[in-house]
């Protein structure tokens, strides 16, 4: 973990909300592992068992999540980020071969939320975006042929 990763302020905020939940939840799923454990055989308390592999899926996550803010750049401490190519950070406008046009901002895969138009430079749609200029076509490979956007133009929102 702990590699460097750009996020936004609210994204960065969301993480340690998440971090601080997660670290809450601890006491509580040590409780169950009690409880359960009370009632009993260990090799066929189902209960116990489900318990501790919630505690484990709960301290991985800690993990995952300590890592990401350990090595967090906010992008908005980053200065004048450049709107000649998509970055991360970017809000790139786009014109689909149907005519559809979208906005959508690239983001670190933590701070991905499709519906709302941010999508991940980890997806399909975010690495054909990124580091390309406006005024360019990129092939997107979703589905059996894939589709077509075209990069109107990209700001800094």
């Amino acid at each position: 973990m702990g590699d460097q990763a750009f996020i936004t302020r609210v994204g960065y905020k969301k993480l340690q909300d998440d971090l601080a939940a997660l670290k809450r939840r601890r006491p509580v799923i040590a409780g169950q592992i009690q409880e359960a454990r009370e009632k009993g055989d260990l090799k066929e308390n189902a209960e116990y068992h489900a318990a501790k592999e919630e505690a484990a899926h709960n301290e991985r996550r800690i993990s995952e999540i300590e890592g990401k803010l350990s090595g967090a750049r906010i992008l908005e401490d980053q200065g004048d980020l450049p709107t000649d190519k998509a970055y991360i950070g970017a809000t790139v406008y786009v014109k689909a071969e149907d005519g559809y046009e979208a906005k959508y901002k690239l983001v670190d895969v933590s701070e991905s939320d499709p519906t709302n138009g941010f999508i991940s430079v980890d997806s399909p749609i975010g690495k054909a975006l990124l580091g390309q200029p406006p005024g360019i076509t990129v092939k997107v490979p979703i589905g059996k042929a894939g589709f077509s956007l075209d990069i109107l133009k990209i700001t800094r929102e």
